[in-house]
């Protein structure tokens, strides 16, 4: 019965993330300031997305951030396309550290603030623990 009540405390998380990132969606510069706020977070960031196309770059994080929300839930097609993102992200790719997983984080959800008008401490808490399953398989690969 425990288990049950966890995943159906993780069902209603996932249904409020996913209503609050349809919110923050809704803005047309939700995903540039995401990065301007991202950049902002280092040099090592800046650096890392120096020759980037940003058109692409924001298509490919809203289809990741997609698939991280899905991973959550479980199942073998979101498991699979984080393991894709994790070994693209991986030293021997884009070798994105660790420890930038936190940067990213940290700046994915200061945009939601931002964006989502009904954002409060609570729903950012589940943003992050929504995410955190597939940042956490993501490291791991590196």
């Amino acid at each position: 019965m425990i288990g049950n009540k966890e995943g159906l405390a993780m069902s209603d998380k996932m249904e409020r993330v996913m209503k609050s990132y349809g919110r923050c969606t809704i803005s047309q510069t939700f995903f540039d300031d995401f990065y301007k706020v991202f950049l902002a977070s280092s040099d090592e960031v800046r650096a890392m997305f120096r020759d980037t196309d940003f058109e692409v770059q924001k298509r490919v994080l809203r289809e990741g951030l997609a698939f991280l929300i899905m991973f959550s839930k479980g199942g073998s097609f979101p498991e699979a396309k984080v393991a894709q993102l994790a070994e693209r992200h991986s030293r021997t790719e884009l070798n994105v550290p660790p420890e930038m997983y936190s940067l990213w984080l940290d700046a994915f959800l200061v945009t939601v603030a931002a964006h989502d008008t009904r954002c409060d401490d609570v729903l950012l808490q589940e943003w992050r623990e929504v995410l955190q399953p597939g940042i956490d398989a993501m490291k791991a690969a590196y």
